[in-house]
């Protein structure tokens, strides 16, 4: 998709701009969802991120050289470095009602258990290293009060492991992945982009996870029948085993699991850009 930024948003940080599209997209909800292609505009601007963009030094590319456009750029000697983190630390940039953004930088080994992201919509783009993603989608919804939640999830990912330069990915409260775990192959980063983001009335929920080997059809015809939003292309004739699946329910957090935080040291994020509003409605739909 071609997108076209006039001159002076172009000057802008890369951060910047991620901000203000996200700020165009997310801040209406009386608009409802975002579109498809919305989404595409948000992936492919953080597509364009890397990791000197939000302040850390992940130490494969030479520190940028000075020009007129310094404050556009963190300086090398304010970048936080992608050595320094021995345990999962989050670096959070901005949040507000309507969506956050932040960080989540990972040593080499370090996992992020399962747990999902209600209703909500989710972009992430690796910006540096390898890491190694589990994912899922309710087969139905489990009950969103009252007991603790369990439910047949299919598979999305199963241990793929990515590696930057990749993609921006996107998940959906119903599709993409909206459940998973991250473990970092070697030091790595994830760049998130969360609309609506976490609140206490929207809370992260932690799972445990066991795989299905396969179903039978005639259980699985059942279990699709509760979800008519399946793609035909899930469902199988009677007496055939589908593999996929997973039970999963809920856990509490593990006792010795902790995020550290850290300062966001890119370049400064201006989050009243009201002038600029209409100049981002050039992306193609």
């Amino acid at each position: 998709m071609a997108v076209a930024f006039p001159p002076h948003i172009m000057a802008l940080s890369k951060v910047q701009r991620l901000y203000d599209a996200c700020d165009v997209v997310f801040a209406s909800p009386a608009a409802g969802p975002p579109t498809l292609g919305e989404i595409r505009w948000l992936q492919k601007i953080l597509d364009g991120v890397e990791t000197a963009d939000v302040g850390i030094d992940d130490g494969e590319k030479p520190a940028p050289s000075s020009s007129s456009d310094d404050e556009l750029s963190p300086k090398s000697d304010r970048c936080l470095s992608a050595r320094a983190f021995t345990r999962i630390t989050y670096v959070h940039i901005h949040q507000c009602d309507d969506f956050s953004m932040g960080v989540f930088c990972f040593p080499a080994g370090a996992t992020l258990p399962l747990h999902d992201h209600p209703e909500m919509v989710v972009l992430s783009k690796l910006l540096y290293g390898s890491v190694r993603v589990r994912s899922y989608d309710w087969v139905a919804a489990p009950p969103r009060s009252g007991a603790r939640k369990c439910g047949l999830a299919r598979v999305v990912a199963a241990d793929e492991v990515r590696r930057a330069p990749c993609e921006a990915s996107v998940l959906f409260p119903r599709s993409g992945g909206n459940l998973h775990a991250f473990t970092a192959v070697t030091p790595c980063a994830i760049l998130d982009v969360l609309t609506p983001p976490y609140s206490e009335e929207r809370p992260s929920t932690y799972f445990s996870d066991v795989p299905i080997p396969s179903l039978p059809g005639a259980v699985l015809a059942w279990v699709l029948s509760r979800d008519r939003k399946c793609e035909a292309s899930n469902q199988s004739p009677m007496g055939v085993l589908v593999s996929g699946f997973a039970f999963l329910e809920e856990t509490d957090l593990p006792e010795d699991f902790s995020v550290a935080g850290a300062p966001y040291l890119g370049p400064e994020l201006t989050v009243d850009m009201d002038d600029y509003d209409d100049d981002y409605d050039d992306y193609d739909e």
